[in-house]
């Protein structure tokens, strides 16, 4: 019987875990600062842009690292694969976005950690989740929902076409993991890994921003340039961070953390917009914190 490789089931280290929970707070300031331009640049608009100069970015920084960037290192199909996913990913939340409200987008799309931990059995049959771990994350998907409460039925038809964008959205962001971590790009830079996803999807936003018709009106204040500037640096760089741990570690334990990602969201939110905290959020927290202990302990 083959030896699973350690990367396929390694709990996350100390450090580690103060830096995806960094990234979960970047990613979570990311959300208001979409909302604050998204008046002046519509969102696929915005998603173009900030790919296209986080493109300049990865390449600034292979460039100080002297990393290459067109050898042939046998990850063109996968690249494509993973880029693909990533752009779709964007075209389905933004424009989803529009067909249902953002809390019901926000549960649907944090159904990705799921879709990782089950991928996962058939990619790294190493890694898979003990009752622990299932029910850490369960735990952290109910801090969700006291956060954001639980979602009625589906309104109209649009709004269930909404809900099924996210959910694609959802299964595509966690698709894009498993490729990463399966693939021959687990053997490459991840400012590489970023490239090639950054490279596909900026045509894919800015033609789906084409056929629907979004477009720019009048010169963006400096808030809202602000906040594409902002966007960009969290593309560029934590997302490179973020590639590089999900080579290094289990990919399902490392997903579990994202569900801090919205928590962090409603924090900015109240502290960027100026929106209500509830006395909610503290359970949720504490369910979320709670969850992660538990998925990472050893089984």
């Amino acid at each position: 019987m083959s030896q699973v490789p350690a990367s396929h089931t390694r709990p996350l280290d100390a450090a580690s875990m103060l830096l995806v929970v960094f990234l979960c707070l970047t990613w979570g300031f990311n959300q208001p600062a979409i909302k604050l331009a998204i008046h002046e640049v519509p969102p696929l608009i915005q998603c173009a842009i900030r790919s296209s100069l986080g493109t300049l970015i990865v390449l600034g920084l292979m460039r100080l690292r002297g990393l290459p960037v067109w050898n042939a290192d046998g990850t063109l199909a996968a690249g494509l694969a993973a880029g693909g996913l990533f752009g779709f990913e964007f075209l389905l939340i933004y424009r989803g976005l529009l067909y249902t409200t953002a809390s019901r987008a926000v549960l649907f799309i944090y159904l990705a950690p799921f879709f990782v931990v089950l991928g996962a059995r058939w990619f790294f049959p190493g890694d898979r989740f003990g009752v622990k771990q299932w029910l850490g994350l369960l735990m952290a998907f109910v801090g969700m929902l006291v956060a954001f409460g639980v979602p009625a039925p589906a309104a109209s038809p649009d709004q269930l076409l909404g809900d099924l964008m996210m959910a694609a959205a959802a299964a595509a962001w966690a698709a894009t993991t498993l490729v990463i971590k399966a693939s021959s790009l687990s053997r490459v830079s991840p400012e590489k890994m970023l490239l090639y996803q950054l490279v596909i999807c900026v045509p894919i936003v800015t033609f789906g921003a084409l056929v629907f018709g979004e477009r720019i009106v009048a010169m963006p204040s400096a808030v809202a340039l602000g906040s594409l500037a902002y966007q960009t640096v969290v593309v560029g760089i934590t997302f490179s961070l973020w590639f590089a741990l999900i080579v290094k570690f289990s990919a399902s334990r490392l997903s579990a953390f994202t569900f801090l990602t919205p928590l962090f969201g409603v924090a900015a939110g109240h502290l960027v917009l100026g929106e209500p905290l509830t006395a909610a959020f503290a359970l949720a927290v504490a369910l979320v914190t709670a969850g992660l202990i538990l998925v990472n302990r050893p089984r």
